[in-house]
């Protein structure tokens, strides 16, 4: 028997440089197939091979000679079911990026929860890939990269709205954001004429807490007149929108006809807005309005943009103005009042309505 021995611990050197073994591990899967094809009383196999009868009791009961996996069969989670829940709608809503969103879910919703976590969180739900949720009517992002630019670069552009059933015609919401600091400005209107969208530039302007220097649209009718009967012609400059630009000092850039994806930026906010639409029922056109102002407010100052080394809006216009602040015509401040305060807590409870 003394032999026997010997001979299962020189097989259990061989074996552990082959398999790999919990570091507690008192058996080799050699030993652990004797344990179960044995016939002997526990008692008597423990001495046999010094072991403890637990352990002999425990092999007998399994079918397999390896170790099971230590890992916990139950993850642990710093967020609860319901907690989990809202950051899915988060980011499905907002289309946040992960880094963005883990700093909004800290700041809102737990304040201990881990990137990792979040992650797992976003993958059990079927959310881990951003481009998956956005709708397809939404033009792909360009991958040109934008060169570094002060604020007052801004790109223009509309989207339809859906039709409420208080509404006689669908309106259209107008949309202008800062190319350096993602700071939007938004404004629904009645119609996409000339004259709603150079009534937009105007409240544009008094809006922006920056110098307005350089204005990007598409080559829509309300913005300019290079297309006509006969054809693409250069811009005669007599245009509604082209005159406002010029009494502001503003030049007026055009994209490149057929090539959205040059006022790619403003294209990519507007994906955000079709994502709301799609999810949310509405009751009325003001009920539509509050919603997208409100997104407004969130977007400029709560939500940090990886693009903007993880900043909000508001706080990449305030970095600006302490550092040039002759690009300013007014200091930039969070709005503040009853409706701001806990705006995104707000939002929150929406998306609970929603569901």
């Amino acid at each position: 028997m003394h032999g026997c021995r010997i001979l299962l611990t020189s097989f259990q050197k061989v074996i552990l440089m082959q398999v790999k073994l919990h570091a507690n591990a008192t058996t080799t899967p050699r030993i652990r197939k004797y344990i179960q094809e044995s016939d002997k009383p526990v008692r008597t196999l423990a001495r046999e091979l010094g072991v403890a009868e637990t352990t002999i009791r425990i092999w007998r009961d399994r079918d397999s000679v390896e170790d099971r996996s230590h890992t916990a069969q139950n993850l642990q989670t710093t967020l609860s079911k319901d907690q989990e829940w809202l950051a899915v709608e988060l980011r499905k809503m907002l289309l946040l990026s992960l880094d963005d969103l883990l700093v909004v879910v800290r700041k809102f919703i737990n304040a201990k929860a881990s990137r990792s976590g979040l992650d797992r969180c976003l993958r059990r739900h079927g959310v881990s890939r951003l481009k998956d949720l956005i709708p397809e009517t939404a033009p792909k992002p360009s991958p040109k990269q934008f060169k570094e630019y002060d604020p007052g670069y801004v790109h223009v552009d509309l989207k339809y709205l859906p039709q409420m059933p208080d509404e006689d015609q669908r309106r259209y919401i107008f949309v202008g954001i800062d190319r350096a600091t993602r700071w939007v400005y938004l404004q629904i209107m009645p119609d996409k004429t000339a004259a709603s969208a150079s009534l937009f530039l105007r409240n544009l302007l008094e809006k922006a807490p920056f110098k307005v220097k350089t204005i990007l649209t598409d080559n829509g009718k309300e913005f300019t007149d290079r297309f006509c009967a006969t054809g693409q012609r250069e811009p005669t400059g007599k245009h509604v929108f082209d005159q406002n630009c010029t009494v502001h000092n503003i030049e007026h850039r055009l994209i490149k006809p057929m090539h959205p994806q040059t006022n790619g930026m403003v294209e990519r906010f507007n994906g955000r807005i079709a994502a709301i639409l799609k999810r949310t029922t509405f009751e009325s056109a003001q009920d539509l309005e509050d919603t997208m102002h409100r997104y407004e407010l969130v977007y400029n100052q709560h939500i940090p943009q990886k693009a903007l080394k993880h900043l909000t809006p508001m706080d990449k216009l305030k970095e600006f103005h302490q550092l040039k602040p002759n690009l300013f015509k007014k200091r930039p401040t969070n709005r503040r009042g009853p409706n701001t305060r806990n705006l995104l807590q707000g939002l929150l409870t929406e998306i609970c309505n929603w569901s």
